[in-house]
């Protein structure tokens, strides 16, 4: 290892452990630091981890966390970048702190999530064994841009590994599923025909024609936005059989699914621990990857039963009499997945959405347009009231306004320490939906209120 290798590391280290002792984290700003002085840091001290990296749209933490739960489960020795900090700095700065200070990794394995965007940097310097790809959605477009372009950043990201690894791709997302042609093992994960209702065209899709001649798909079943059994009836482009598959959902409820998978020619009876369809295809796309990391389908599936949460995702916190379940989102697919929830939720609640627009959260907030905040209506009896926050709370304020909702019902409180205390004394679940910086701030006002690990744990 060179000199400048070991200036990075001890700098990288000192920098987090400042940053702890001032509770401000250090979960990216080490290791970009370390990455000034040695470029190839991640690189170098990447060499010899067995290492799971998961990347898309929606759903990398919970995946990464469920995975974890199995190695967790099965006595591994690993790491993992569970704060999400998921661009360079943040997986560099975990690979120091799990190393020596000469640069041997002190864990065998590794679960590293990584922004779609960065995967073109950090896979190189990764070399994974397995990668996910959960999905391709439309998201934060100042950043990202339209989705093939995020697409294109992990073609490119994928074929810049020499050596074949396992990928592990989404047969239900079209634009996914075209990284088939990859020279590396692939495997496909998805829910087959059967396991849903076939359902009507989907209101909001983001690819809705043929990645190779652009005649406009058709579907054999839908599952939400562009995912199910899609077929182009010009090129024959279509989806793929599934290698780990859910066939049937004989249950889903406000906690959870139950499920039938099919892996390596075997047939499973699951339990997801987290509601919503979008967490089934979370469930599946762990299964695989664990699978395919060697620990074995069993393994998996006992870690999908057990799984809690995520960060933000579909998290519990003991406010009020009833509770507070905080769920994130960040673009249209995903909220209309947390908005089918609720319309799962049968007792009354209050609803607190927050929106932001910072950097992190993509500076075009238009896409609140696009959600069907209008499902928001067929729960008169149920929805108590609507409080809207954050830095673009009037935005949020109109958007419901025009989706239906009554304004005597719509409450603007963007102060977050006044929010939160004011809903102690609430005797109804409280379901929150904030943005990612958002998120970030309201849940460092709940844990103060409520207890609970702080995110860069």
């Amino acid at each position: 290892m060179s000199f400048r290798a070991f200036v990075a590391i001890c700098l990288c280290k000192l920098l987090r452990g400042l940053s702890r002792v001032l509770r401000r984290g250090g979960t990216a700003m080490p290791g970009r630091w370390a990455l000034k002085v040695c470029p190839e840091l991640l690189s170098i001290l990447a060499r010899g981890v067995k290492t799971v990296a998961i990347t898309g749209t929606n759903g990398k933490t919970t995946t990464a966390r469920m995975i974890e739960q199995a190695f967790t489960e099965q006595g591994k020795s690993y790491f993992a970048n569970r704060s999400g900090a998921n661009l360079i700095s943040g997986i560099t700065t975990e690979f120091v702190m799990n190393s020596t200070l000469l640069g041997k990794c002190r864990k065998e394995y590794a679960v590293i999530e990584c922004d779609e965007a960065a995967a073109v940097k950090v896979f190189p310097q990764l070399r994974p064994q397995v990668v996910v790809v959960t999905n391709l959605f439309r998201d934060q477009l100042d950043r990202y841009g339209e989705v093939t372009h995020t697409l294109e950043n992990i073609r490119t990201a994928l074929t810049s590994l020499r050596e074949p690894i396992t990928v592990c791709l989404n047969a239900d997302c079209s634009l996914t599923a075209s990284l088939r042609e990859l020279h590396h093992e692939i495997r496909f994960f998805g829910i087959d025909r059967g396991a849903v209702p076939s359902g009507e065209r989907s209101e909001l899709s983001d690819a809705s024609h043929c990645i190779r001649c652009k005649t406009e798909y058709e579907y054999d079943y839908i599952t939400y936005g562009h995912l199910g059994g899609y077929r182009c009836p010009a090129c024959g482009y279509r989806r793929p059989d599934a290698d780990y598959a859910v066939t049937d959902i004989p249950a889903q409820t406000a906690e959870g699914s139950s499920i039938v998978l099919r892996a390596r020619g075997k047939r499973y009876l699951a339990e997801v621990n987290l509601p919503a369809m979008y967490n089934v295809y979370n469930a599946i796309g762990a299964v695989a990857a664990v699978t395919e990391m060697g620990l074995g389908t069993e393994a998996a599936i006992s870690a999908v039963a057990s799984f809690k949460c995520g960060f933000g995702r579909m998290e519990n916190f003991a406010l009020g009499r009833v509770g507070a379940k905080l769920m994130l989102v960040k673009n249209p697919a995903g909220c209309n997945q947390v908005l089918d929830f609720l319309q799962n939720v049968k007792e009354k609640f209050v609803l607190v959405v927050c929106l932001n627009d910072r950097a992190a959260d993509g500076t075009d907030v238009s896409w609140i347009w696009d959600a069907g905040f209008e499902k928001l209506c067929a729960l008169s009896g149920r929805l108590e009231k609507v409080i809207v926050s954050g830095d673009r709370a009037p935005d949020m304020a109109v958007r419901i306004k025009y989706a239906g909702v009554d304004p005597r019902f719509v409450e603007i409180e963007r102060d977050y320490e006044k929010l939160v205390t004011a809903l102690e004394s609430e005797d109804r679940l409280v379901c929150m939906i904030p943005t990612y910086t958002a998120m970030l701030e309201l849940r460092e006002t709940l844990i103060r209120h409520c207890g609970g690990d702080e995110f860069w744990v």
